[in-house]
């Protein structure tokens, strides 16, 4: 299922490849992901998210930046501006992106302390990694079932209805 196919009215999790895919303007999921983050914008769907996705879309939106900035491989790139702190500084972009992420009625959830142990245990029962494994934590505390992302590990968890740009 795409993420056109996520009904109205419900509360969708959103993941960081779907907000990085919309920041970046990817040439094969850009679309689809915008037109998601527009649907939360008309309020069609809930967007809901987590802090830990936004911190990790920034992340990734910053070393996106700066390899292109640096004309440098992304490959390597946090170690890279771990040693050019500088060149942290003048990056730009993920700083607006979180600010237009704020403009949209999406819902950014906390994460608890707790959670990281629940998400520890989820890697080992269904081979997640620990990020995933917090957003299944996140949606379950929540009550939440309906996932727009586009990794398909997310398949393995029973439970949750996974939505894909394409």
């Amino acid at each position: 299922m795409t993420f056109d196919n996520i009904p109205a009215g419900v509360d969708a999790f959103i993941d960081a490849n779907s907000l990085i895919y919309a920041a970046t303007a990817d040439p094969r999921y850009g679309a689809a992901s915008k037109r998601l983050l527009e649907r939360i914008e008309n309020q069609e769907i809930h967007g809901v998210t987590s802090a830990h996705v936004v911190s990790e879309m920034a992340h990734r939106l910053m070393t996106i930046e700066a390899a292109a900035t640096n004309q440098r491989p992304l490959s390597g790139m946090a170690n890279w501006l771990r040693r050019h702190p500088s060149e942290v500084q003048k990056l730009s972009s993920y700083r607006l992106t979180i600010d237009d992420l704020a403009a949209i009625p999406i819902r950014i959830l906390s994460v608890e302390g707790a959670h990281v142990s629940l998400a520890a245990d989820l890697c080992r029962q269904f081979g997640l990694l620990m990020n995933d494994a917090m957003i299944v934590v996140v949606m379950r505390h929540h009550g939440l079932t309906h996932l727009a992302s586009l990794d398909p590990d997310f398949d393995r968890v029973p439970g949750i209805t996974r939505y894909a740009p394409m």
